[in-house]
């Protein structure tokens, strides 16, 4: 099963998609965390945590690029 980072990187899903698939995490049992669950590393997950949204957008937009 792909996760939301290597569906979003190969252009399959929107960004905004994370919403669907961190919903879909908190209704499962899935013993993952939550950025696991996702595939987002380490510095994403901070990213994320401490900037928000729009600062994961655009790091993983860098990546689509790279």
């Amino acid at each position: 099963m792909t996760n939301f980072k290597e569906r979003y990187l190969a252009g399959e899903i929107e960004f905004e998609e994370i919403d669907d698939y961190v919903d879909e995490w908190n209704n499962s049992d899935d013993t993952r965390t939550l950025a696991q669950f996702l595939g987002l590393n380490e510095e994403e997950e901070d990213v994320w945590i401490d900037e928000g949204d729009d600062a994961l957008y655009e790091l993983l937009e860098q990546q689509k690029e790279d």
